[in-house]
């Protein structure tokens, strides 16, 4: 794949490539060795003049994957040369691990990729855990990729999750400021604990119905499992999930025939990388209570 940029000012090549383009160093190094640089279409070294007008061109080459492609579907929410938004279902993981090697949204997106000719590989930008579901946003090469990170570390990437838990924050609005830390291993569950990292969600009620309450929660902070933890912590797990829960909320789910945690990425709000248009992206899905509650 490649990437094109007309030049905004003049100087070295260099800079263009970091300041304009958020090109890393490393990213440089590689590109300028397999003459992957050009400027008006001729390869050049990174000390090259550029003037304000020059077409600066990335010519990336995506590495074979180490998994298998596999020609399933997908969910497109939305797609352009640089960006690709699927919803992902519940009970799929994200990236292949050492235990399971297919089945993931990667396996699927690269038999996307294959598909439609496109010389892209698979670089998420935003991950969810094999039971939430809902929107994943993937960058279809690495300059993007790091240019989204980028935005995600000043916050400028806004997540929206859907959730429906047991029982019910007193308040319709407000912020749960609760640290969390990781139990020992082998385990991989987090706890909250004053020697944690700090862990902030804001949250607002969607609806109350029966004693179960759809949630509308935003995590300020990211650390892994925090919605989770931070929903039971408070009082309110959410049903379906089988590790932060209470005996009562585990009966709710059980009796309503849950099999995993009701916990939906409706969307994702942040500046395109390239355009710096405002972007705000919608999944398909959402967090509901069974009919028949």
């Amino acid at each position: 794949m490649n990437i094109h940029h007309i030049a905004r000012t003049g100087g070295r090549l260099s800079a263009v490539l970091k300041e304009e383009m958020g090109v890393s160093a490393n990213q440089m190094n590689r590109l300028k060795w397999k003459d992957g640089i050009l400027v008006n279409g001729k390869p050049e070294h990174t000390d090259f003049p550029v003037l304000p007008g020059d077409r600066v061109t990335l010519l990336l080459d995506a590495p074979a994957p180490e998994y298998p492609a596999e020609d399933l579907p997908i969910t497109i929410l939305y797609e352009d040369d640089q960006l690709l938004a699927v919803d992902k279902p519940s009970g799929m993981l994200v990236h292949p691990s050492h235990c399971q090697f297919t089945g993931t949204l990667a396996n699927r997106v690269i038999g996307y990729f294959q598909r439609t000719c496109q010389s892209s590989a698979f670089h998420p930008v935003t991950r969810l855990d094999r039971d939430t579901y809902g929107i994943v946003l993937l960058a279809k090469n690495p300059v993007i990729h790091a240019k989204l990170h980028a935005l995600h570390r000043q916050g400028m990437l806004q997540k929206t999750y859907h959730a429906l838990v047991y029982g019910a924050p007193p308040q319709d609005h407000g912020l749960i400021d609760a640290p969390i830390a990781r139990r020992p291993l082998p385990s991989l569950l987090r706890y909250v604990n004053s020697d944690g990292k700090p862990s902030l969600t804001s949250f607002s009620v969607l609806e109350r119905r029966n004693g179960c309450t759809k949630l509308s929660l935003r995590p300020i902070t990211g650390r892994t499992h925090q919605l989770r933890l931070h929903c039971a912590h408070m009082g309110f797990p959410i049903l379906g999930d089988p590790q932060y829960t209470t005996p009562e909320a585990a009966a709710c789910s059980a009796a309503l025939g849950l099999q995993s945690q009701l916990l939906c990425a409706v969307s994702l709000e942040f500046p395109h990388p390239v355009t710096g248009e405002g972007m705000r992206l919608c999944s398909q899905m959402d967090a509901e209570l069974p009919q028949r509650f």
